[in-house]
């Protein structure tokens, strides 16, 4: 089973999505607090970040930098997710993996953490 750490401070936005990830066999952590972020991954293994974009407060661009400057941690799978236009770009730039426009499908969503993980999984070995 994949563990998947969400940074997600959008309360009812968070409980769905934990409760779709959990439903289709993901082990999941909520973070409500996108600054410890970096602080939980090296706390705790997960195969990939999952984050918005517009996060209350810092920008997940900023979590996504950070994350990548980290020794330990750079090589986690980073899925960045937003309804902003030219944001897919912008989260690229930061160091996502992969991104997922909203609102989007629960299929969709499955779908490109499946492909995030698996596309990265032959950079971390």
């Amino acid at each position: 089973m994949n563990k998947l750490l969400l940074v997600e401070d959008d309360y009812h936005l968070g409980l769905i999505l934990n409760d779709q990830l959990e439903m289709n066999g993901y082990e999941i952590k909520l973070l409500r607090e996108p600054n410890k972020t970096v602080e939980t991954l090296l706390e705790e293994s997960f195969d990939l970040v999952i984050m918005d974009k517009l996060l209350k407060v810092m920008d997940g661009t900023q979590v996504c930098e950070a994350i990548r400057n980290t020794q330990g941690v750079s090589n986690i799978p980073i899925l960045m997710m937003s309804g902003l236009d030219g944001a897919k770009e912008t989260c690229i730039a930061a160091g996502a993996n992969n991104f997922i426009a909203k609102p989007f499908e629960v299929d969709s969503f499955i779908k490109s953490i499946k492909a995030t993980i698996e596309k990265t999984k032959d950079f971390q070995n």
